[in-house]
């Protein structure tokens, strides 16, 4: 695997990094390594509204209940 150097980062985001670093049990390598690998996935803007409407448009045609209700149900319980 190839290696990623990152200069000039910022102290306190260093800080905040190693302290998410810890609060995790990972070294700060795998918890910045985790976080590029998330990042990587993030579909962007554009693609997940893409997304969005092409799962509305195939539940167009289906009743839907009022999650209203079904919460005050639920919390009436």
């Amino acid at each position: 695997m190839p290696d990623v150097l990152v200069q000039d980062v910022d102290g306190a985001a260093l800080a905040r990094l190693e302290e998410r670093a810890r609060r995790n049990g990972r070294s700060l390598g795998l918890e910045l390594r985790l976080i590029l690998e998330q990042a990587a996935r993030t579909v962007d803007a554009a693609t997940a509204r893409a997304r969005a409407e092409e799962i509305s448009r195939r539940l167009a045609d289906r009743p839907h209940s009022d999650s209203v209700e079904l919460l005050r149900e639920d919390r009436s319980r």
